[in-house]
């Protein structure tokens, strides 16, 4: 089952460079494999309510690599979202054209397979390899189908992202040649050996493992990729990039760096959560002053994810545990939000705040659903945004590092911060006095389903988080322990 929600989109992306001609067909191939993999996500997850499922062969036992998939309430939680944020996003562009149909839906497949393969891996080789064949389908997606400065953009993604995951495969090929016998790159073996290495050896092995992690999510100051890609890209990429992978980088932080390095983490932790801090203030204030909805959200993105890295370094079962709860919501909320932004630019054909307004009387359901989003990130009570959020906050409260209340009130400036830009954005683009020059359709049918369902989850999970508390409970305590 577990190679399964690798395999389906791997088939359905041969399937559809190969056979598929036509822009219906290539879309159709891509929605009928995300709902395949809807379902085995959905079945997946659900059983790690009771028990891990393991997947466990022989790779390549001449360098102690084996082909080793668990899911977990971690890993259960993540496959869920990407296959939700996935199935939301060929739903939603089912009916737009798109050049080279074949190839783009072919390449947004196979960047799926990696995600699946990066959130299931259990070896840290087969780790690595996944980590790659996530990424490469994007770097052909951003720079074929992304906007007028596409290139120049990728190339600055493709330099942070390729010296981050040189460095990363140094350091697992370091950490493997610690294990004395047997499955080198396993995880539990990485974990006894790290853990055995001198405290001067984990400090500065655990900046070669940390920046590609820090990269991917980012956070300040490695963070400057990311604005430029997530405007440059088309918006089903900026939907992957921001709301599944950056927790690419959450994910390996807490799986494949706290538990390895215990000594570097005690010893740099204090220095990420006060870059965290800075990163989370300092995108609040760039936010505050864009007129490009797109670059707003997309520093809004950096603010959450800082919040995540800061409170994963603070030692704390009730952060940890909201880290993980608010991935998932960050990702439901993240994915609703530029489905909006598309929505704006596909109708007035423009992004820029100056010359919008007056939605609520021309499209009042694409206000509506602009208005419930919107709140949501910023963690209005009564939303899934508010849950992780609050449990976030008080990890950080609680944190085993030095002036921790300090760095918790620093944080919280992103909240009010949050809130400026965010009802800014609101007032400019619902309401006030229309600017555009054309009258614009509300929201579609298939458009109408993908909104739905996001809205669904904001509510049903602000109003009864239980389901996805109880599925990460346990792994939160892990990690702590």
């Amino acid at each position: 089952m577990l190679c399964f929600l690798i395999l389906v989109p791997v088939v359905f992306s041969l399937f559809t460079f190969l056979f598929t001609k036509t822009n219906d067909g290539a879309k159709s191939m891509a929605l009928i494999s995300s709902i395949l993999t809807m379902g085995l996500a959905g079945y997946v997850s659900a059983q790690t309510y009771a028990a891990p499922m393991v997947m466990d062969m022989p790779w390549i036992p001449t360098i102690g690599v084996r082909f080793n998939l668990v899911a977990d309430g971690m890993s259960g939680m993540l496959v869920l979202l990407t296959a939700i944020v996935y199935l939301v996003v060929m739903i939603a562009w089912i009916n737009k054209e798109m050049p080279l149909p074949a190839s783009f839906f072919g390449l947004m497949l196979l960047a799926q397979a990696g995600l699946m393969g990066v959130f299931l891996a259990n070896d840290a080789f087969l780790f690595y390899t996944f980590w790659e064949l996530a990424l490469i389908p994007v770097y052909f997606l951003c720079s074929l189908w992304g906007g007028e400065k596409r290139i120049q953009v990728t190339m600055k993604f493709f330099l942070y992202t390729f010296v981050g995951s040189l460095m990363l495969l140094g350091g697992l090929i370091y950490l493997a040649m610690q294990v004395p016998s047997g499955d080198a790159y396993s995880l539990n073996n990485l974990i006894a050996a790290g853990s055995k290495l001198p405290a001067g050896t984990q400090n500065w092995l655990f900046w070669l493992i940390f920046i590609a992690f820090a990269v991917k999510m980012p956070i300040f100051p490695f963070h400057t990729w990311q604005p430029d890609t997530y405007e440059q890209s088309p918006t089903p990429v900026t939907i992957v990039l921001s709301a599944l992978m950056v927790k690419m980088g959450v994910f390996a932080v807490l799986k494949w760096l706290l538990p390895v390095l215990p000594a570097g983490v005690a010893y740099w932790s204090n220095t990420v959560v006060i870059l965290s801090v800075i990163g989370i203030v300092y995108a609040s204030c760039l936010a505050i002053v864009q007129t490009d909805i797109k670059r707003l959200v997309a520093y809004s993105s950096i603010a959450h994810i800082g919040l995540m890295s800061a409170v994963a370094f603070s030692h704390n079962t009730v952060g940890m545990h909201g880290i993980l709860v608010q991935m998932f919501n960050h990702g439901i909320n993240i994915t609703g939000m530029w489905l909006m932004v598309s929505m704006i630019e596909n109708r007035y054909g423009t992004r820029d705040m100056t010359k919008l307004g007056g939605m609520a009387s021309t499209a009042p359901v694409m206000a509506i659903a602009l208005v419930i989003v919107s709140f949501a990130g910023i963690a209005l009570p009564l939303t899934n945004g508010f849950v992780g959020e609050f449990m976030l906050f008080n990890g950080l409260f609680g944190a085993q590092i030095p002036n921790a209340m300090a760095m918790m009130i620093i944080a919280g400036l992103g909240v009010i911060l949050g809130a400026v830009y965010t009802l800014n954005m609101i007032q400019k683009t619902a309401y006030g006095e229309a600017k555009a020059m054309v009258v614009a359709k509300d929201i579609s049918v298939n458009e109408m389903i993908g909104v739905a369902i996001i809205i669904t989850l904001i509510l049903f999970l602000g109003f009864y988080p239980k389901p996805l508390t109880d599925m990460t409970m346990q792994v939160a305590t892990a990690l702590v322990r």
